[in-house]
């Protein structure tokens, strides 16, 4: 296991730059998430640290060596893509021996004995002498996973995964990477769009936005705690209610409607941020009002599109009172659960 140090990370392509100045340390043994949308850096940042782009600016320290100009197959790590690269005529085997191979590590007998010990660790030794194309998907990814573990590298890093498997091979997979890294311990880099991966996953989750990073942070404190208004919008899907804050925290909505916030929160124009899964709805009481637009069933609960101050916001209820699009809802939530953010 190593720790990783990325110090002022830039990366240009001509004129344009795509990392601007990143500064980032995985401990050992951590598993950290990339999460951004596509085109904010984060695939080009882990790239980066597998040597496979050369950074214009900036230092990748592993396990305290500057391997900045190293290339990749000096720098000890492993990737797994999300193609997952396998070469089509070699068998299960020796695509995961195939990096000991070309590497030179051990000997025949020590490269059978690793090769077996992967494929043990992602329970396929008995496909060991299939093909790719004699594989489903879920397998192809785990034959994947083995052959970037098999060599016992200092870093793992892994370029979205998980994205080409249906959504419940990929809730699968989600539970065996994280016992697979729970047994190995690997330092792990881990590249997603998708915020329940890099939630359920991660040591840490560390969000990009055009290039930065917008926020880090353990997932319980990211999501609980987003520092602006894009983690809010990103991390959960948060509603973000532009208001302004009057003294002892009373939020007035662009419709004149009050809404009681955290009394801390500093006067004046602010962001109110309420997650979708905090809000209670009923036809009576207290409360703000608001329109029903839309009403997604997703089985165990309802979703709600909801019209208001003239904002749309989402909902999330189990509430056994259905409504229909046209009624108005009186919604309601915990002063405690709403997050402020100065605009």
């Amino acid at each position: 296991m190593s720790d990783i140090h990325l110090d002022r990370i830039r990366k240009s392509y001509g004129h344009v730059e795509v990392l601007h100045g990143i500064d980032l340390a995985l401990s050992s043994g951590e598993f950290v998430s990339l999460l951004g949308a596509s085109g904010c850096g984060k695939t080009t940042l882990l790239r980066s640290v597998a040597g496979l782009e050369a950074v214009s600016s900036g230092h990748v320290i592993i396990d305290g060596q500057d391997v900045t100009k190293l290339p990749p197959e000096k720098r000890d790590i492993a990737m797994m893509f999300q193609s997952y690269a396998l070469l089509p005529h070699l068998s299960v085997y020796e695509n995961v021996r195939f990096p000991l191979r070309m590497r030179r590590i051990g000997d025949r007998e020590e490269q059978d004995a690793r090769v077996k010990a992967a494929l043990e660790t992602v329970q396929l030794p008995h496909l060991a002498d299939r093909y790719p194309r004699q594989l489903s998907g879920g397998q192809q990814q785990r034959v994947a996973l083995a052959r970037a573990i098999v060599s016992n590298p200092k870093v793992l890093l892994l370029d979205e995964p998980l994205s080409n498997l249906d959504a419940r091979l990929r809730e699968d997979m989600q539970v065996e990477l994280i016992e697979i890294h729970r047994r190995l311990g690997l330092t792990t880099l881990f590249v997603t769009h998708d915020q329940e991966e890099a939630l359920s996953l991660s040591d840490r989750v560390v969000l990009l936005n055009g290039g930065k990073v917008e926020q880090e942070g353990a997932p319980s404190e990211i999501y609980a705690h987003p520092a602006t208004e894009f983690v809010s919008g990103f991390i959960g899907s948060a509603n973000v209610l532009h208001a302004t804050l009057e003294n002892g925290g009373i939020a007035v909505l662009k419709d004149g409607q009050r809404l009681q916030v955290p009394a801390e929160a500093a006067s004046g124009p602010v962001a109110v941020v309420l997650r979708q899964e905090d809000l209670t709805v009923s036809a009576t009481g207290e409360g703000i009002r608001a329109k029903v637009k839309t009403r997604v069933y997703l089985g165990a609960r309802n979703r709600y599109v909801l019209t208001l101050a003239g904002e749309t916001i989402r909902m999330l209820t189990d509430n056994e009172t259905v409504f229909q699009p046209g009624d108005e809802a009186v919604l309601a939530i915990d002063p405690d659960r709403i997050r402020v953010l100065p605009r």
